[in-house]
């Protein structure tokens, strides 16, 4: 099975999803575990940074160097923080963002203006993220992964369980061929609206491309219509002011309205 870099096609699916109260509340958890990671990763680096400036050869200083480099990993932090260990947070959205940690700095060093990574704000935004995986499977498909369309109004998730979508993924679900689940995010906006984002990709184009057949077409604009091509195809004229010609008149009146009470 071909992973993700070594497929041609890249698409991005992104659907509005309906959570339950429960699930909600999971959301939460997994987005607020995200968080504390990725910034417990940029405190460790500034610690890190501060002590390698220390040129002395001083056992306290080395043994904490060591004990932190050990830290950067999923596992020995959640054996550092025991509340990590909750069956209810998602494994791969831990090592997800010490990834994001990671490809922030990679960031840094080929553009310079990205910025160091930076602590994380608590804020009324939700976001997490957790990868599709394929145990025992030889190919890879929309509906038999980790992640996986049940039909077209339902995606299963790890942890979160059945969630309801809709979007344009209908179409979608019609390709026959390898289709592979990357990385899948799950965020809530600050209108209190859920999303369910996936890379995916193929060796197949997800979008047809029409094939340029180097014809030359003549177009008129003209009073009458709004153009008439070479071809005899004509396109009306949609008289935009004539058809809201009525509703301008009324919102003129009550802007009148409304200055002369800013007079009073």
């Amino acid at each position: 099975m071909k992973s993700m870099a070594k497929m041609q096609y890249h698409y991005g699916l992104k659907m509005r999803c309906y959570p339950s109260d429960q699930q909600k509340q999971l959301i939460k958890i997994n987005s607020d575990a995200s968080r504390f990671i990725y910034n417990e990763m940029v405190a460790i680096g500034k610690e890190l940074m501060q002590l390698r400036r220390v040129k002395l050869p001083i056992d306290t200083v080395q043994d904490r160097i060591k004990q932190l480099t050990m830290r950067q990993n999923a596992k020995q932090m959640s054996n550092h923080y025991q509340f990590l260990e909750d069956k209810r947070i998602d494994s791969l959205a831990k090592a997800n963002a010490i990834q994001n940690y990671r490809k922030a700095w990679n960031a840094f060093r080929k553009v310079h203006t990205a910025g160091v990574p930076k602590f994380h704000r608590k804020s009324y935004r939700w976001r997490y993220q957790t990868n599709c995986q394929y145990p025992g499977q030889k190919i890879a498909l929309l509906t038999n992964g980790t992640v996986c369309f049940l039909d077209n109004s339902h995606v299963k998730v790890p942890k979160i369980g059945l969630l309801r979508v809709a979007g344009s993924q209908a179409r979608l679900l019609k390709r026959m061929c390898e289709t592979r689940i990357g990385t899948v995010t799950l965020t809530k906006d600050p209108t209190d609206h859920f999303f369910l984002s996936m890379q995916l990709a193929s060796d197949e184009s997800f979008v047809k491309v029409s094939k340029a057949n180097h014809e030359h077409i003549g177009i008129d604009l003209n009073t009458d219509n709004f153009l008439t091509d070479s071809e005899g195809n004509t396109v009306p004229n949609p008289r935009y002011y004539r058809t809201i010609k009525g509703k301008l008149a009324k919102e003129q009146r009550i802007l009148s309205r409304r200055q002369r009470r800013v007079k009073k």
